[in-house]
């Protein structure tokens, strides 16, 4: 006979089961046997406190069916309770736009391999032709203009193979389009007989937008406008829109960078509730925040940045140790003021970097940060994660350890003035700095050290041509000039590599998931077409199958002083993949490193944000767990991507800005690129590349080669080929679609 209290205690636990899961137990898992052995159960009840199905689990169960199956019977056979209804209905909606299923016309759930269909991505090209780019990386299915007109680029579908056209691609047919990419488009609105239209600045997007006139917003014919899509493409019908906001004019000062911003979805305004979380900073550490950390007040630290630099996120301070150093690179904490999921943090995650154009920053972080509490600025009390190194005379790194601080920077120097200040050490510069002369003679001496063990390394280094604008004070190009890059910026690109191999060492020491800069070697394919390439200049790549950076960096080494180093550095550079974040450690090829991440940035890049948090984590004998390290890896290389893309653009409408007034003009420069349509050619002095069409290489047919990256000529044998420096005239600059032609110069 039960007691009184355990027939109490009987009652509640019967509450509790019954609360969230109506005639059963609390956890659906327990008493639903296909649940149960959802081989992914630990990873959703590490995302939810109530785990759904995994979608490795549905897609199992949709299979093991054999037949199409209706949502009802796959909640009933996945044991799908009331509570959980409506979450996993929208677990179904984002495996249908991600096109794992699709439903058909009796609304039943399909798998889409069953169906054999191709779920992939829009790429449109401004010929009015585009591609599936499918997501099972596969042949890329080609989609002529009837199909395209359908679609615009970037939106998802699912296609079926529907043959092959004359070129030998297979070709596509849109079963369904999953998800439309594109809401609202930036562009320049048009008026033909009364007709309005949007041409899409993103020329990847070849329909026009029809404009009705009620929905112009009073914006004029040749005005930059951004259009929202109303009434999406369809098969007999273009896409509609209406115009909500006018920028203004194509040649406004700025204008490239407010279209830059828009075509690219680059998120350029703070939300009120970051502005509000903002205003109760009160612009200084306050004792409170300095608690139980280190003080390095006392330490010289010093920012060495660019003269133009406004964000300071790094600061150094060497000292002799024995026969090597104690290096300490202090780096904002900027994490003591952004906590994990508030209104900044959802802000930085979005944004995942800072965006440099020339002259404006969109910045990762509001300003009262990003140039304020979180900026190490001169003689201000800041706080900051220090990474405190011993390194020994040949630069191997020994000893590290990380720790909050409280720390304030003795001077904010420039990479100029610290290069003279080194190579003129009785200067005036150096003068000026007598009382940090000492710390910095440190800093290069254990550069050299550093540098020795790159070298032994086998980093690669490739020799890159940086450049600046100089603007006048209309906003626009006054000048393009070369930026060298001195003895002072190697000495902090040397210091920020090693506090970043300690983060990783010691995130991967302690076994925390963390965010890794990998960068892959070459693909056995582009391997291949390099070895080859070589070949014909006698030149040979070690390392087998699975070749080292060092082995890159010997061949480097052996064509310095040949005149076609530039052609073989290029072909070289090109032949390795693009680095990218991601939770799975392969090394960084480039850098000769086994382990790699990054830390020093916090201010301006979202991965240092969580790397510093995971650090603090580990000191604090917890685990940092932002969600899918997976997708906050594929996120940021997303965003770093996109910012790049931007960032070109601005770049190639201000150049065209500045060499519209010289057409007409001869310039000698060197072939940068060659490909099927002709060959770019890069200006010397001015730096700016252009077009000359292959159809202005010569009477002659001309059949490109790319594992020898050149065009040839039929009948002639000329040849153009990456490197040849040839001499070109200036006959077209088209600013709106950012295009530079020029034609070889005739010879008299």
């Amino acid at each position: 006979m039960k007691t009184r209290k355990a027939q109490s205690a009987a009652r509640g636990r019967k509450r509790s089961g019954a609360r969230g899961a109506p005639g059963g137990a609390r956890d659906p898992t327990r008493r639903n046997t296909l649940r149960s052995r959802d081989p992914f159960l630990e990873r959703e009840r590490g995302k939810y406190a109530e785990p759904l199905p995994s979608r490795e689990l549905i897609l199992q169960t949709l299979e093991t069916q054999g037949v199409p199956v209706s949502s009802a019977k796959l909640q009933q056979l996945l044991g799908i309770t009331d509570v959980e209804r409506e979450p996993f209905e929208r677990r179904l909606a984002a495996m249908h736009r991600e096109g794992q299923i699709m439903r058909n016309r009796r609304d039943a759930i399909c798998l889409v391999t069953r169906l054999d269909l191709i779920p992939g991505r829009v790429q449109g090209h401004p010929d009015g032709y585009g591609f599936v780019i499918r997501d099972d990386e596969g042949p890329d299915l080609f989609l002529g203009p009837d199909e395209m007109h359908k679609v615009l680029h970037g939106d998802r579908v699912v296609a079926r193979e529907s043959g092959t056209d004359r070129r030998g691609r297979p070709e596509g047919t849109i079963v369904e389009v999953l998800e439309r990419a594109n809401q609202r488009v930036v562009g320049r609105l048009h008026d033909e007989r009364g007709v309005l239209f949007v041409t899409a600045e993103n020329r990847r997007i070849s329909q026009d937008l029809l404009i009705p006139p009620r929905d112009a917003l009073n914006a004029r014919a040749g005005q930059v406008v951004v259009a929202e899509i109303v009434v999406q493409p369809a098969k007999h019908a273009q896409p509609i829109a209406r115009v909500v906001e006018v920028l203004g004019n194509y040649a406004d000062p700025g204008m490239e960078i407010e279209i830059a911003l828009r075509k690219h979805a680059l998120p350029y305004v703070f939300s009120r509730a970051v502005e509000k979380v903002c205003a109760k900073f009160t612009g200084r550490v306050v004792a409170a925040d300095s608690a139980g950390r280190e003080d390095l007040r006392q330490m010289p630290l010093v920012t060495i940045d660019g003269e133009t630099a406004k964000d300071f996120d790094d600061a150094v301070y060497c000292e002799p140790r024995g026969k090597g150093y104690r290096l300490v690179v202090a780096i904002a904490d900027v994490s003591h003021y952004v906590g994990h999921g508030d209104a900044l943090d959802g802000a930085a995650r979005e944004r995942g970097n800072s965006v440099y154009f020339p002259r404006r920053v969109i910045p990762m972080l509001p300003e009262v940060l990003s140039n304020g509490l979180c900026s190490l600025n001169p003689e201000v009390d800041r706080l900051c994660m220090a990474c405190d190194m011993t390194v020994d005379a040949h630069g191997e790194i020994g000893d590290y350890r990380f720790y909050p601080a409280v720390m304030l920077s003795h001077a904010r120097l420039t990479y100029t003035a610290v290069a003279d200040i080194l190579e003129h050490p009785h200067g005036a510069a150096a003068r000026s700095h007598a009382g940090l002369m000492p710390h910095l003679a440190n800093l290069y001496r254990l550069y050299h050290a550093l540098a020795k063990a790159r070298a032994k390394r086998g980093a690669i280094d490739f020799e890159t041509i940086e450049t600046q604008m100089l603007f006048d004070a209309h906003g626009k190009i006054d000048r393009i000039v070369q930026v060298r890059r001195n003895d002072a910026h190697r000495v902090i690109e040397e210091c920020m590599l090693a506090a970043n191999v300690c983060a990783s060492d010691f995130l991967r020491a302690h076994d925390h998931p963390t965010l890794y800069r990998v960068h892959e070697g070459p693909t056995a394919e582009k391997l291949q077409a390099l070895r080859d390439f070589l070949k014909g200049f006698g030149l040979h790549l070690g390392g087998g199958d699975t070749p080292h950076a060092s082995d890159y960096a010997k061949v480097l080494a052996r064509t310095k002083e040949r005149p076609d180093a530039q052609l073989l550095q290029t072909v070289m550079l090109r032949s390795l993949r693009q680095a990218v974040y991601s939770p799975d450690n392969v090394g960084h090829f480039g850098l000769a490193y086994e382990s790699y991440t990054h830390f020093t940035s916090p201010i301006r890049r979202y991965p240092d944000l969580l790397v510093h948090r995971a650090i603090k984590s580990v000191l604090h004998g917890k685990r940092y767990a932002p969600g899918s390290w997976q997708e906050l890896g594929a996120h940021c290389s997303q965003t770093e991507r996109r910012a790049d893309e931007a960032t070109r653009d601005v770049d190639a409408w201000l150049k065209c800005y500045f060499m519209r007034d010289r057409v007409g003009e001869t310039f000698p420069g060197t072939i940068s690129s060659a490909v099927a349509f002709g060959i770019f050619v890069a200006l010397d002095d001015v730096f700016v590349e252009g077009l000359v069409h292959v159809s202005e290489l010569g009477t002659d047919y001309f059949h490109f080669d790319a594992g020898k990256h050149q065009l040839l000529g039929e009948r002639t044998a000329k040849r153009f080929r990456i490197g040849d420096r040839v001499r070109v005239k200036l006959v077209r600059v088209d600013i709106e679609s950012s295009k530079i032609d020029f034609v070889l110069e005739e010879k008299g």
